[in-house]
């Protein structure tokens, strides 16, 4: 156990004047388990390329470790124990020697020997042992890291790069949304891991898992960085009764703020008359007169002064408050009840059918959870109600005159700037543009091109887009994916409220418990 100590850390890009990180200090401990919380475009990424040297900032990191991040280049052509082994040790060169004197024949069997007591040595084969202990604790039996990487799925491939990373010794390991890729039984299945290991700084926008896995939570909020122990829940809670609190004081330091000053101004003109019947032919004190004055002044002085106290008071409250407008969706009517029926429908590529028969009604009203593991087929569904897909077999009927507004997982169909997206898109693009200012889009990304936006603005992009097109029925794939946890609960409570017909696909199990008023779950046809 030890100290990580960052100090006067600062870091603005190339090209902008907006810093990312400005003088932060704060410390961690290298038994932690820390969940890295903040909204998109917070600096998330970029802290752990500042810890890890990718980035170059200013200010002091001190640790008694090195980090590592994840995800990273997972090499293919290998076999799976192989990919494992060169990201824990470079352990290949040996490997190929042992190879080559092998091919020698007995010949070459006092060559061998010395080749694989060096490579025992070194601990080839200590690490083929924990290799397989770890790939076992993520659900692959000891025989599948024989197999190459390309038959893993994303989300196997990721189980397996995690799996790597803790094999390496004095390393404080970096974890960037690892559950992107993972389905429902993989978040389980590494949340449990995560839950026995120590040592990682993790970002995740599932609010679950971020409950199952740390034990310390890093914040980036506006004002700089926050660190407290417990789990998301306990964070959010802290947050939300700070924020009620500094609300409260604000709303009352306004009020006492007004009333001083208006006393303060009766007083300074009760001065100034006071001070003005010292001019004239009267026979008063004019003396007396000017105390009284006096008086008035110096307690319309000490008002000003309590005033000014108060100002400052309440300049230090509401800087970490994440103001978040709750969001309205605006679906059509349609006079069907139901929009659309699947009879046996089948669906596939070249010719091979992946899922079916399905038999779906998906009535007016309804927000249907599309539920599966990876590769499972909940996207072919999708894509086979929308009608980017012809039915293999069996039927798929729409509703007449049926309007469906799509959110793909990906925004690779998206380029140019926002603007010019919802231009494109044929969207009412000041109430386009309202969405996202709403899910805390810098405005002044408006005008500039997606390529350069984090994948979580490039994800806000595409839900404001669909949000922004009326329809009877709307279709999102993974929509939270890359999302902030604050917009995440401003979508979440949008659904919550409306009537609007949806068919979801999402791992976000909390989500889901709230939004789906009915869940289905689709199974890979095999062979």
């Amino acid at each position: 156990m030890s100290i990580i100590q960052i100090e006067d850390l600062s870091f603005t890009y190339p090209g902008s004047v907006y810093p990312v990180f400005e003088n932060c200090t704060f410390t961690m401990d290298t038994d932690w388990r820390l969940g890295l919380v903040g909204r998109n475009g917070r600096g998330k990424t970029t802290l752990m390329h500042l810890l890890d040297g990718t980035l170059r900032g200013t200010g002091r990191v001190t640790a008694s470790v090195g980090f590592d991040y994840f995800p990273f280049a997972f090499p293919c052509g290998l076999s799976a124990r192989r990919a494992m082994k060169r990201a824990v040790a470079h352990f290949e060169e040996m490997e190929a020697e042992m190879a080559r004197l092998l091919a020698l024949g007995e010949s070459g069997v006092g060559a061998w020997g010395e080749a694989e007591q060096r490579y025992a040595a070194a601990g080839g084969y200590e690490i083929d042992a924990q290799l397989e202990k770890e790939a076992g604790e993520m659900g692959f039996p000891a025989g599948d890291l024989e197999r190459p990487v390309e038959s893993f799925s994303p989300g196997e491939r990721t189980r397996l790069m995690l799996g790597a990373m803790f094999l390496r010794r004095s390393r404080f390991l970096l974890i960037d949304e690892p559950t992107n890729h993972l389905d429902r039984e993989g978040r389980e299945r590494v949340a449990d891991y995560l839950r026995r290991k120590k040592g990682f700084l993790l970002v995740s926008h599932d609010r679950w898992f971020l409950d199952q896995t740390v034990d310390h939570i890093c914040a980036l909020h506006k004002s700089g960085v926050h660190v407290e122990q417990g789990n998301y829940s306990s964070y959010a809670a802290n947050k939300a009764r700070q924020d009620a609190f500094e609300i409260e004081r604000n709303e009352r330091l306004q009020g006492d703020i007004r009333r001083l000053e208006e006393t303060a101004r009766e007083k300074a003109a009760w001065s100034d008359r006071v001070e003005d019947t010292k001019i004239g032919g009267h026979t008063f004190d004019r003396g007396a007169v000017g105390h009284k004055a006096a008086k008035m002044m110096k307690r319309s002085l000490a008002i000003e002064r309590r005033t000014e106290a108060m100002i400052e008071e309440k300049k230090a409250l509401l800087k970490d408050i994440e103001y978040a407008s709750a969001l309205t969706l605006h679906p059509l009517t349609h006079p069907a009840r139901v929009l659309v029926r699947l009879t046996d429908a089948a669906a596939g590529y070249d010719g091979r059918v992946v899922i079916g028969p399905v038999n779906l009604e998906i009535a007016q009203g309804e927000r249907i959870a599309v539920s599966g593991g990876n590769g499972q087929g909940k996207s072919t569904l999708l894509k086979l109600i929308l009608g980017g897909l012809p039915p293999m077999a069996g039927r798929v009927h729409r509703a007449s005159g049926l309007v469906i507004s799509a959110l793909p997982q990906l925004a690779d169909g998206f380029s140019g700037t926002p603007r010019e997206v919802g231009e494109r898109e044929g969207l009412d693009l000041s109430y386009f543009l309202m969405l996202l200012r709403k899910l805390d889009f810098p405005r002044e990304a408006f005008e500039r091109d997606m390529t350069g936006f984090s994948m979580g603005q490039k994800k806000k992009v595409l839900v404001a887009a669909s949000m922004a097109r009326p329809a009877h029925l709307y279709l999102w794939d993974e929509p939270l994916n890359y999302i902030d946890l604050p917009s995440r609960e401003q979508i979440e409570n949008m659904l919550a409220e409306t009537d609007a017909t949806l068919l979801f696909v999402e791992h976000d199990r909390r989500f889901e418990e709230r939004i789906a008023t009915r869940r289905i779950e689709i199974k890979r046809i095999q062979g």
